[in-house]
């Protein structure tokens, strides 16, 4: 094992977005760079950026325009649950063939938009351009004004080509898509105390734990984009008097936008962990000074919930002091609450690192890390393989990505990605997480693992 360590090397090109946490280090992490060819990255396309943010959004049409297999992203890859229609769980596409990419497919897309509309009768519709869409040159935004026209629903293009860019650029595509609805729809009813929870995706329900938690305060929710999404929703958004940004990401661009047309102001969130998610529900209510009931029900919630949640915690706690855990998310902002929880339970964080952070979150990363802690960004299997091994790591935080190299190097794994079932948001979310990783860390498994029986005899790294 430790000759194996000596062999596994970074790519020249990749050595600026790795870095080494010390009281030495200098410079910044080299970010939002495109992904190296040949190094098997983990960020995904354009097309894949904007189909996390819309497809949540539960009674509209999601149709893509391009070949069948593009469509295989659905709702049961995401996990964002409804509590109400669930035509977001089908997935349509006009399965653009050899002849439709020589002439084009705008017929096609017409004719697919028309009979899907008037069979399921949806709020609105969103059209997904692919990469060969891109290339042929169809005209997406002339069918949907024609079909919007016919039909009296908002029929929205969503220009996400694959080969445009990163999954940052389908973020900003969903967004520019948001945008065009926001604004159509009567506020009237809306409270001078209310809020729009942005990047929320409701994945097991942790939307609804979180509204939950704002309307125990006396919050209204207007609109959560997406999870659990409705287009009249979406659509009186600009009524809010305040965005509340959970996944950074995704959503920031989309809350300066409403900031510049509507005025209204943003602050950024998690709902992860006990000390963030009683930040998001403070700083709440900190922006209507002029209802201190608001405060006051907010301690009252966190001192109930947390008085319940640390007896659970502790005996977890103990038997997880001094483990090493690596944390390897889509965003950076995730990455910062993950530490936090794993402090909470007497760990200590190894590896960080992201798909789409930016040039601060890095920096941040950084001030909150210990020394000999690696930041990585958009990390491949190998450079996260080799550092799993030399630092000894317990417990690997992923996506469905990195769960099977975790089990491979006998790794206990943590899903933190948008494809879990369990919801880990909240103070009950911070239970699960604990018990999840609890569960997973102890297991009798690890022993049969390679790098123990190595251990055993002396040889581990």
């Amino acid at each position: 094992m430790s000759a194996d360590k000596k062999t596994i090397s970074i790519l020249e090109e990749r050595r600026a977005q790795v870095l080494e946490v010390g009281e030495g280090t200098t410079g910044t992490l080299a970010c939002e760079r495109h992904s190296v060819a040949g190094a098997v990255s983990q960020r995904a396309c354009v097309f894949c950026g904007s189909r996390v943010v819309l497809y949540p959004i539960a009674d509209a049409l999601h149709i893509v325009h391009g070949p069948v297999g593009c469509a295989v992203y659905t709702w049961d890859i995401r996990g964002s649950l409804s509590s109400g229609p669930e035509l977001h769980r089908n997935s349509f596409s006009t399965d653009l063939r050899e002849m439709d990419v020589i002439y084009g497919g705008e017929k096609k897309l017409r004719t697919c938009l028309l009979e899907l509309i008037n069979h399921y009768h949806p709020k609105a519709a969103f059209v997904y351009a692919t990469c060969i869409v891109g290339i042929i040159g169809d005209d997406i935004d002339g069918v949907c004004r024609k079909v919007a026209a016919e039909t009296g629903i908002p029929v929205l293009p969503v220009h996400s080509e694959g080969f445009k860019g990163t999954k940052k650029d389908g973020y900003r595509a969903a967004c520019d898509a948001l945008s065009r609805i926001i604004g159509t729809g009567d506020t009237s009813d809306v409270s001078p105390h209310s809020i729009n929870i942005l990047g929320e995706f409701n994945l097991a329900g942790e939307a609804w734990i979180i509204r939950e938690y704002y309307e125990r305060m006396g919050i209204q929710v207007v609109s959560t984009m997406t999870g659990d999404g409705r287009i009249d929703e979406i659509s009186r958004a600009h009524g809010a008097k305040l965005n509340v940004v959970q996944c950074s990401g995704s959503m920031t661009s989309l809350a300066k936008r409403l900031k510049e047309d509507y005025g209204i102001p943003f602050i950024r969130v998690s709902y992860f962990g006990i000390e963030d998610m009683a930040k998001a529900l403070y700083d709440v209510a900190d922006f209507f000074p002029d209802a201190p009931e608001i405060m006051d029900r907010a301690r009252t919630l966190v001192t109930e919930e947390v008085s319940a949640l640390l007896p659970a915690l502790e005996p977890m706690r103990r038997d997880l002091a001094g483990k090493k855990a690596a944390i390897y998310v889509g965003g950076a902002f995730k990455a910062f609450s993950l530490i936090k929880a794993l402090r909470l339970l007497d760990m200590k964080v190894v590896l960080a690192g992201s798909q789409t952070g930016g040039p601060e979150d890095y920096e941040q990363l950084r001030e909150m890390c210990d020394p000999g802690t690696v930041l990585v960004d958009d990390a491949n299997p190998v450079e996260l393989s080799k550092f799993i091994v030399e630092k000894g790591v317990d417990l690997f935080i992923g996506g469905v990505k990195e769960r099977p190299m975790a089990y491979k190097l006998g790794v206990a794994f943590c899903d933190h990605n948008h494809e879990r079932k369990i919801a880990l948001a909240g103070f009950v979310g911070m239970l699960n997480f604990a018990r999840e990783v609890h569960l997973s860390v102890t297991s009798p498994v690890w022993r049969f693992a390679p790098r123990f029986a190595a251990a055993e005899s002396g040889d581990r790294p």
